[in-house]
């Protein structure tokens, strides 16, 4: 589409769309269902941060702040994130983002999400440090919130995780995915392996009723689903009370928060058909990645009565990425592989056999 907005489904190289929108065009190429929508890419960002930052002090300031200072972090990351939200966009930046967005259709209700560089890698995850702005409508509003998730490279936590790591802050980019809404009956994410146990023969979902934003925001207990690979069998199942639910509303109306109406609370928001219909999808993207994967699934439907229509065909995938937590305790062979046993005992001493 042009060198700062590329679609979705063209979405490839992770330093130019970063790690979330490089998932998502990954996916959507290998046929899985994903919202339809395109990329700011970090050459928007870079374009932005040559009026911003031209000579780089900020961001070399940010790199020179130590780990454990997090008053100084937090001063100097306010500064940067007030520079970049106030800051005008590139007017070449702004027209190209505006024509993506026209390409949704007029006035389209969207989900504008953060996709630095860095992120989503095996080696580390940045889940939930950088923004995401649900039900987005309009181009001034999506411009806005493109600023904004641009701006949050910089929120403290992300500014001190990386300092943790010691992360050269030159190079640092962040894309922006911006997608169509979905208007999901039920929502959360899925597992390839155990989140417990680390078990890699199974798939573990949890879920609620509407929005996964329920989830992440820590508003309810989600139910949850454990499946078997091997049989398809859903060995375990807890149903939670949810309190609280998460709607989008569509014509600018955006996300509502409401008490869950009775007759749902203490329901379960997947059928058993939905769940291993999840599982089966989850299967499929963790074979097309080849590591287990951390996903994020919306099922979509009215959130009042189950749809006659199979349930595959309702699930739509919002995000994957590879799971870290198990991946990051998961020991190396300590010697590598050799035809047979015995060789590895006569290596001791030196006398092939």
């Amino acid at each position: 589409m042009s060198s700062y907005v590329v679609g979705l489904a063209s979405a490839s190289d992770a330093a130019v769309v970063g790690g979330k929108g490089a998932s998502l065009g990954s996916l959507a190429r290998g046929g899985v269902a994903v919202p339809p929508g395109f990329v700011v890419t970090a050459g928007a960002f870079a374009a932005a941060m040559h009026v911003i930052d031209p000579d780089g002090g900020l961001r070399a300031s940010v790199e020179a702040l130590p780990a454990a200072d997090l008053p100084a972090i937090a001063r100097v990351s306010a500064a940067f994130r007030a520079r970049i939200a106030a800051a005008p966009l590139p007017d070449s930046v702004a027209a190209a983002i505006s024509s993506g967005y026209a390409g949704l259709g007029p006035d389209a209700d969207v989900a504008v999400r953060s996709s630095a560089t860095m992120e989503d890698s095996s080696a580390a995850s940045f889940a939930g440090l950088q923004d995401t702005y649900l039900g987005v409508a309009g181009s001034p509003s999506v411009l806005d919130r493109v600023r904004r998730c641009w701006a949050s490279l910089y929120n403290d936590e992300s500014v001190a995780y990386r300092r943790r790591l010691g992360m050269p802050e030159s190079g640092l980019a962040m894309a922006v995915v911006v997608q169509r809404m979905v208007r999901p009956r039920a929502a959360g994410v899925m597992f390839t392996r155990s989140p417990v146990s680390g078990d890699r023969s199974v798939v573990a979902i949890e879920g609620t009723w509407g929005l996964g934003s329920a989830l992440v925001a820590g508003d309810v207990t989600p139910d949850s689903f454990v499946i078997s690979k091997i049989t398809g069998e859903i060995t375990s199942r807890r149903v939670s009370s949810k309190g609280r639910l998460h709607s989008f509303i569509p014509n600018g109306r955006g996300v509502t928060v409401d008490d869950t109406p009775a007759s749902l609370r203490d329901a379960p928001c997947l059928t058993d058909d939905e769940i291993r219909a999840l599982a089966a999808i989850a299967r499929a993207v963790e074979a097309h990645y080849g590591v287990p994967q951390d996903i994020e699934w919306a099922l979509l439907d009215e959130p009042v009565s189950p749809s006659p229509a199979p349930p595959a065909s309702r699930i739509v995938l919002l995000q994957s990425r590879p799971e870290t937590v198990w991946a990051a305790r998961t020991p190396s062979p300590v010697a590598a592989p050799k035809a047979r046993a015995a060789d590895h005992v006569l290596a001791l001493f030196g006398k092939p056999l």
